[in-house]
């Protein structure tokens, strides 16, 4: 099922300013650099996330609302990217302390979409927020590991991780590779699979 309208709703710092929780929610997370915005601007056919070189650049909480082909209509949350050492350390603090609060207290959220680079596929970083979202999930939520920057592997190195990581989707922004698949999945966790 194509997405049809992306909007731009609002930017939250915490849970406490977040928009009303009327909606299914997708949370997208992932370490700074993993690509997270040029997943989204891939996922949605349009440039909603600001792309950038410079690791950190999503600071805040963005609601984006989505209307699928059917009239669907759910929330992507693009929320700030973990693990960016470029600020004070009071800063990272507040940052981990309002996203650790969001996520486990946004009860609207179906699917959590956690990032990871292919190329670095066993972080610390990432098995640790991979740990927590297991330990904080409840029954009606799901998670999604995405692999960035497949393409960067050679076929080889890609097919030992997909034996690896069986449940996992293998995505490149470049050559547009398994983003109708992550897609298909978005849509099946959220509103069941369509004809």
């Amino acid at each position: 099922m194509k997405i049809k309208q992306v909007k731009f709703i609002k930017s939250a710092q915490s849970i406490k300013d977040s928009i009303e929780p009327n909606f299914n929610e997708v949370a997208f997370m992932g370490r700074s650099n993993v690509g997270k915005s040029s997943f989204l601007n891939s996922l949605t056919n349009q440039k909603i996330a600001k792309t950038s070189s410079t690791p950190g650049k999503t600071k805040l909480i963005n609601f984006f609302e989505v209307i699928y082909e059917n009239d669907a209509k759910t929330i992507f949350v693009d929320l700030p990217g973990f693990g960016y050492a470029k600020v004070s350390k009071k800063e990272q603090a507040n940052w981990e302390k309002n996203l650790n609060n969001f996520i486990s207290n946004r009860f609207n959220i179906k699917l959590f979409v956690h990032l990871r680079d292919a190329r670095h596929p066993n972080l610390d970083i990432d098995n640790q927020v991979e740990e927590y979202l297991n330990y904080i999930k409840k029954a009606d939520q799901q998670i999604v590991t995405i692999f960035t920057k497949s393409d960067k592997l050679k076929q080889n190195e890609l097919a030992k991780m997909k034996q690896k990581y069986p449940d996992a989707i293998f995505v490149s922004n470049l050559k547009n590779r398994g983003i109708k698949e992550a897609n298909d999945k978005i849509y099946s966790v959220l509103f069941g699979d369509f004809k």
